[in-house]
């Protein structure tokens, strides 16, 4: 079987390249030109250069291949400006899938690799319910608007064999986020936002590559799933985690306003348009830590794709904690 992986290159996508090759499948990485190869060194591994700005131009990419699976993880979680977010998310998707219906590829199943962030905040009235398919999706931020627009794109198509997958925070090994977060804490500072309570999901990497396999085999043609480790947490969950398996260092554990949280975001906005370098600290990051309800009902990957999360945050925060150790990010 043959499989093209787009971002292949990053986080989610070099994950699923591994799962792919243990699976004996001829793999393809899709990346660019200025693509870090770093986790992409088996030598089984072949590289296709894919320009998702252009249609015409992955139609001349792609025409000569025949994939029976692509899973699309390539997108764009943090830009300097709000367009960036759709012509990544959204155009490229677009591109991506008409340049394959527009060569014929046949397919038996593309996956999509969207968010939990297509439907914000909603459900935030105590006690919090969980996010379900039937629900209105009300993105409050870019990023989820650009998803989004992706999804009501593939909506459009009767005869593509499409599944999209919709995982909450994603963390592991490589994800640079969240590691941001244990670099504080291992310099003795805690941040939180807000006083209201906060429920938190998160979804370990491999459980997420576990998804996307079960998606390809047996997902249901037009179907979306959410994706968590089944578990609801509270916002120093996973601090607190960390916090452990860093060997408690002495640390101060702030929690401020959400509007002291705007000011800083707002700041971080404009500084990175001025200087050109994209922060963490961001409009859509405002957003996201200021939501309150992160719970997602992951019994339709459960029931239709056999997904069983294997990693809830005790045994995954240690594992992704001894990655960046043993790789000198801490």
């Amino acid at each position: 079987m043959k499989i093209l992986v787009t971002g292949a290159s990053g986080f989610i996508g070099s994950f699923i390249v591994e799962e792919a090759l243990e699976r004996g499948m001829e793999v393809w990485a899709a990346v660019r030109k200025s693509s870090s190869r770093a986790y992409l060194k088996d030598p089984r591994i072949h590289f296709i250069c894919l320009n998702l700005a252009s249609q015409s131009q992955l139609e001349e990419q792609l025409r000569e291949h025949a994939f029976d699976y692509v899973v699309h993880a390539a997108g764009a979680t943090k830009c300097l400006h709000r367009d960036d977010f759709f012509r990544t998310n959204t155009d490229g998707t677009r591109h991506l899938v008409s340049a394959l219906r527009a060569v014929g590829m046949p397919l038996k199943r593309f996956v999509f690799i969207s968010s939990l962030s297509v439907f914000g905040a909603i459900r935030e009235q105590q006690p919090y319910g969980e996010i379900c398919e039937s629900d209105t999706p009300r993105p409050n931020t870019a990023y989820g608007e650009s998803k989004l627009k992706a999804e009501r794109f593939l909506e459009t198509l009767d005869d593509f064999p499409y599944v999209i997958l919709r995982p909450t925070g994603v963390y592991g090994p490589r994800e640079k986020d969240y590691f941001l977060m244990a670099k504080s804490i291992k310099q003795h500072v805690d941040f939180a936002v807000g006083f209201k309570r906060q429920d938190i999901t998160f979804v370990y990497v491999k459980d997420v590559v576990q998804a996307v396999f079960l998606a390809l085999e047996r997902g249901a043609v037009g179907r979306k799933y959410f994706l968590s480790d089944g578990q609801v947490y509270q916002s120093t969950t996973f601090s607190n985690l960390i916090h452990r398996e860093l060997g408690r260092p002495w640390w101060v554990r702030i929690t401020a306003p959400v509007w002291v949280l705007r000011v800083v975001t707002f700041c971080g906005e404009y500084l990175g348009r001025l200087t050109g370098k994209m922060t963490a600290l961001n409009n859509d990051k405002y957003n996201i830590l200021k939501q309150r309800n992160w719970r997602c009902d992951i019994s339709p990957a459960q029931d239709e794709l056999g997904y069983n999360p294997h990693y809830d945050l005790e045994r995954g925060v240690p594992e992704t904690i001894s990655w960046y150790r043993q790789n000198g990010w801490l």
